[in-house]
Order: C-alpha cells, then structure tokens, then sequence
C-alpha cells in the first residue's frame, strides 16, 4: 500500500546577521513623503556636513580601509590603518609589502588573512589593469578582490562620484524603525530608500543613516529621548522598552 512520504514544513531562510538583533517593526510602504521629508531635514540639521569615520588619505586607502571595515569597527580599523598607510598608500607600496608584510599591520582586524590576501590582489589588479589608480565607476571597482556592492557604494558615495546608499546594520535597522524601508535584504531595502528618499537629501542619506544608527538609534539601547526625529518614528512606543 502506498504511503505519501511525511514532509517536515519548510523553514523561512535563515535571516542574514544585517537583519537581527532588533526589533524590526513592519510597517506600511511607501512612507508619507512629508514625514520622510521632515526627517532628513532634521538630521541635516544637527549633522550638515556628514563624513565617514574611517581613516584615508586618496581612493586607495579609502578603498583599502572600507574593505578591511567588513566585520569590524571603524576605530579598530583607523587603529590598524594609522601605522599601515604610514609605510603603504599606493597599490605599488602595498604590492611590495605583500601578505606576509600587511598580516602584523592587521592582524587585529577580523578575518585578517583573507583580507590581506584581498587587498594584495587589489593592489596587483590596480597597477596591472587601471595604470596603478582606482577605477571610480561600479562596475571596475566591484570586479576588485574583497570589493562587493556595500564596499564600492561606500566609495561611490563619499567620494562624491555617485549618491549610493550602502545598506549596513545600521542603516537597515534605522530604515525599518522609522518606516523607510520594510524589505528583507539589504539590496532591496536600498532601492526602497531611493525611491522615497527625497533627491536633495540623496547624497548624504548614507552618512546620516548609519551616524544617526551608531550613535542615537543603536541596536539595544535607542536614545529616543535624545533623537531629534523621535516624534516622527513610528516605532517610538516600542523602542521605548528598550531605553
């Protein structure tokens, strides 16, 4: 006699780490353009000129610093960087440092071997392909080893050739409270912040996500009382059990 074979029920995927430790409310999309528009002029307000944190000299080192920056704090990186760029700032000094001569300089840093060995490759592809200069344009800086989407949008946009929006842990739990975005992944909350972030803000949204999520919205801890938009966040009741 036939039996139908039992099937235990599919598991959601697994949440990437971008998306976890916060409540992430769902809220409805798009947000209310007036209310987003409020909010980027307050931030705007108390952070006109906002910048990245990490350390950099010229494209290179700032390409160099951003993928170093995966998985570790930009002060940790900054630390590393101070004494490495000292003695390597271009593709060609770093070639001649080679793995075994950047491994001490990083070793502080997470996953340090498999970035050494990616910033190596880099700095060979930079002299080899692009006469030893970093390629500002997407396509070219994504080809680059250790170089993904989030790494070249941080470039792009701080180095003012595009206003990209890299979605991090900060700005993908900062997007999700305050109802600018309610995707899933990261590629998706991106293109819903450009789609509802005003044009004149565009630029600087970036920066003022990930500032206003490391220091003001953080993951456990969110200064509500302290927020210059908490009044515009739907989220407000329920983060205040967290303060």
């Amino acid at each position: 006699m036939f039996r139908p074979v039992s099937r235990a029920p599919k598991r959601p995927p697994k949440r990437p780490a971008v998306m976890t430790g916060a409540p992430i409310p769902t809220l409805r999309w798009p947000p209310d353009p007036d209310r987003v528009e409020a909010i980027f002029e307050r931030l705007a307000a108390v952070m006109p000129d906002p910048k990245t944190e990490l350390e950099y000299s010229n494209p290179f080192t700032f390409v160099v610093a951003v993928a170093l920056s995966a998985q570790a704090t930009d002060v940790s990186v900054n630390k590393a960087t101070a004494k490495l760029f000292a003695v390597a700032d271009t593709p060609e000094t770093m070639l001649a440092l080679g793995e075994a001569g950047l491994i001490p300089f990083i070793a502080s840093i997470g996953l340090y071997r498999n970035k050494a060995r990616n910033v190596i490759a880099l700095s060979r592809i930079l002299i080899e392909q692009h006469g030893g200069q970093v390629p500002l344009n997407r396509a070219d800086l994504q080809a680059l080893p250790g170089v993904g989407r989030k790494t070249a949008s941080v470039v792009l946009n701080e180095l003012g050739i595009e206003p990209a929006i890299a979605v991090d842990t900060h700005v993908f739990r900062v997007s999700h409270r305050l109802g600018l975005a309610n995707a899933a992944t990261p590629d998706k909350v991106e293109d819903q912040l450009h789609r509802v972030v005003p044009e004149a803000f565009l630029p600087k949204a970036h920066h003022w996500l990930i500032l206003h999520g490391r220091y003001v919205c953080t993951a456990r801890k969110p200064n509500c009382a302290g927020c210059v938009i908490s009044d515009l966040c739907p989220s407000r009741a329920g983060l205040a059990a967290l303060a």
